[in-house]
């Protein structure tokens, strides 16, 4: 094999395949980056058999070949070459040698026919939304995604295409976090879980730029090209909690509040509670003020917002990295937040539209 490329366009891509590539396995050939180089194409592939990555690399192929790399090393190599054209070269016993301006390195690799292909998901249904929609998207959504590996089904997140949207729904146990966008297609009804860790990989990988991703599902995996890298991903067995009957539209209470005052508030209240879920922090609902208050061994806080509410007062206690977690992520000036009782989790939601909502329990108070 042998092919010359940009070391940038080179690097580019490692950075790309190398978030799929296995830090601990039994298997040495999946801590490996593959090159494959066709007359037509040069390409790099990183595989933990979970998640596979492909990007492909504009290069001049000499010779058409593949090799398996340590993924570690050629990313280390790479990294630190001049920013030159580079030349890589493999001989018949797998050495291979690295070339660019006056560096030159020498590297074992190993035969690119042993290195798992990726999964094979037939393109038969496309959906297409921007890239930047769908990063948004994860953002809006991870940080509800179950860390305990207890119940495997939620540490994925549901993305699910039904009535023209795309809904995408993650829950920890504590909280759920649902975000919707609409899609130029009708009748068609998917649903499949997809891994944390890929979503949170994709993320980084998807552009901010006016490009377009193109998601295509397959039993057991999903597949999302992204024009010069796709990413194929197992998908997580099990069925699905029934997110929709959660979301009630009944409340007691509801609000209208500025969203940025509100986190700020939380934010000061929570220095005073250091997250701990024996010290909630406090809120009072009552006469179009929303009080919120901190108390602990540390000392008290307290901070007052004016907001417009209709209903019952109330009372009622939560985690307050629960809230911020939403209300950072949240773009709107304005948020609803709807209230059932002390004891029943609250939602926070767009005023008007159903395009997010997130459900967060409530911790009990000691009387």
């Amino acid at each position: 094999m042998k092919i010359y490329c940009q070391k940038d366009v080179l690097l580019n891509s490692v950075n790309t395949v190398s978030k799929a590539v296995s830090n601990r396995t039994t298997l040495p050939i999946l801590e490996c980056i593959l090159l494959t180089a066709t007359p037509t194409v040069f390409k790099l592939t990183g595989n933990d058999l979970e998640l596979g990555i492909e990007s492909t690399v504009a290069a001049v192929v000499e010779q058409s070949g593949n090799i398996a790399l340590e993924a570690k090393i050629f990313s280390e190599i790479v990294r630190r070459l001049p920013d030159q054209e580079v030349e890589i070269c493999v001989d018949e016993q797998n050495i291979t040698t690295i070339k660019c301006a006056n560096s030159e390195f020498r590297i074992m690799g190993q035969p690119g026919s042993e290195f798992p292909a990726l999964p094979e998901v037939e393109k038969l249904q496309e959906f297409i939304l921007p890239q930047a929609e769908l990063r948004n998207m994860i953002r809006q959504t991870i940080f509800s995604v179950a860390l305990d590996e207890t119940k495997p089904i939620l540490t994925g997140e549901l993305m699910e295409i039904k009535q023209g949207a795309l809904h995408m729904v993650a829950v920890d146990g504590y909280r759920v976090s649902f975000k919707k966008i609409d899609l130029s297609i009708e009748n068609e009804n998917l649903k499949a879980v997809v891994p944390g860790k890929t979503l949170n990989e994709i993320s980084k990988i998807l552009s901010s730029e006016e490009e377009n991703v193109s998601l295509y599902f397959a039993d057991k995996h999903i597949l999302f090209d992204l024009g010069g890298s796709i990413v194929v991903s197992r998908l997580l067995d099990g069925e699905f909690l029934k997110y929709e009957q959660i979301f009630s539209k009944d409340y007691e209470t509801k609000i209208q509040v500025d969203r940025r005052s509100l986190l700020m508030s939380i934010e000061r209240a929570a220095l005073i509670s250091r997250e701990n879920k024996k010290n909630p922090i406090k809120v009072q609902l009552v006469n179009d003020k929303m009080i919120i208050t901190s108390n602990t061994e540390l000392g008290t806080a307290h901070e007052e917002l004016t907001v417009e509410m209709e209903g019952k007062d109330l009372t009622i206690a939560f985690n307050p990295k629960y809230l911020i977690d939403v209300l950072k992520v949240i773009e709107d000036d304005q948020v609803c937040i709807l209230f059932t009782s002390s004891l029943s989790p609250c939602i926070i939601k767009h005023l008007t539209e159903d395009i997010y909502k997130y459900l967060i329990l409530p911790i009990r108070l000691n009387t």
